[in-house]
């Protein structure tokens, strides 16, 4: 059964008046001209939403509890999918998962945030918030993707790390923290994918890539809205506002290059069309592939490491006039 966010819920209502009508199988010409007319009502309706979507309501679909995670992709786009667990140090983390996968006729190295669909399942997975062990599982499958040169893919998908003691104990920055360290020097071209919330380090913990893409509706922001929100003006109900300002969205994290290109998502949605989102994914996927084989390995660790050097923007005029206003104080 599909579920509907806050903003969707004309599109239920009209949904459920064309289902209604179309049950009744009635060939009366008033009926078949109803269902036409609410038909189209529903397609433009469709339009107008979701060509028009707020950061917030972006937000809300990167979260929505059906979207598809890498097993749903996994299952779509892969073949030969053998599973790796445990990271030799601790135990094993369910919040990532990972293993050598076949696609299109490539052996791959694939890796990423799993949330689970059902609430037993998202717990077990920890809602996607892995702990130290789950990056350092992830690291060792990438050190095992570089032994036998095998190209990486990651999915993410992640609130964030877990900010549990426990995963404090164990040394989660450290973690994070080594794999950024990692993943900038490993001698294989690295595509990372966010499909839904690629949240703070956690999220970049997988994100360190030769090519950074991003789902149409997905998120990528070094805070959630409501973190933020509750942050800065300690109101979550500003959330709305948060998402605005954090600039967090695919269009325009685009525009300061801190993706590398957009897969298109199914109107609505990835979880509206998965065969179709699938497609996308692989077809993108390939076409940047075919780019990176190109590269020998040791301009492509250059271009990695200028990548992630050339992030970030200074405002010159900004800082010029901040230390013209400290300067007058002090000497005030």
């Amino acid at each position: 059964m599909r579920e509907y966010l806050d903003f969707e819920k004309p599109l239920k209502d009209l949904e459920g008046r064309v289902a209604k009508l179309v049950k009744s199988k009635s060939k009366k010409n008033s009926v078949l001209e109803a269902i036409e007319k609410s038909t189209e009502q529903l397609a433009n309706m469709e339009q107008d939403i979701f060509s028009n979507l707020t950061p917030w309501q972006r937000s809300q679909i990167a979260r929505h509890p059906q979207r598809p995670s890498i097993s749903d992709y996994l299952e779509e786009i892969a073949d030969n999918v053998i599973e790796l667990h445990g990271d030799r140090l601790f135990g094993e983390d369910r919040a990532i998962i990972g293993g050598f996968a076949t696609w299109n006729d490539r052996s791959i190295m694939v890796m990423g945030n799993e949330k689970g669909k059902s609430l037993k399942e998202r717990m077990r997975r920890n809602f996607g918030m892995a702990k130290p062990e789950g990056y350092r599982k992830a690291l060792r499958l990438m050190k095992l993707a570089e032994k036998f040169q095998r190209p990486i893919i990651t999915f993410i998908d992640t609130p964030g790390a877990y900010p549990g003691i426990d995963a404090e104990q164990r040394g989660q920055a450290e973690a994070i923290a080594r794999n950024l360290l990692e993943m900038i020097r490993l001698q294989v071209p690295i595509i990372a994918v966010v499909t839904g919330e690629g949240g703070s380090g956690g999220a970049l913990a997988l994100g360190v890539a030769d090519r950074v893409l991003m789902l149409e509706h997905a998120i990528y922001s070094v805070i959630s809205p409501e973190g933020c929100a509750a942050i800065l003006w300690g109101d979550p109900s500003k959330s709305a506002t948060a998402a605005t300002a954090l600039h967090m969205t695919a269009p325009e994290l685009l525009k300061l290059n801190i993706i590398d290109d957009i897969i298109p998502e199914p109107l609505g949605g990835a979880h509206r069309n998965m065969p179709l989102m699938a497609k996308h994914l692989s077809q993108t996927l390939n076409t940047h592939f075919l780019q990176l084989q190109k590269i020998p390995i040791p301009k492509l660790l250059k271009q990695r490491e200028a990548k992630f050097r050339s992030l970030g923007a200074f405002d010159s005029a900004h800082t010029d006039h901040s230390e013209k206003k400290r300067a007058k104080t002090a000497n005030s």
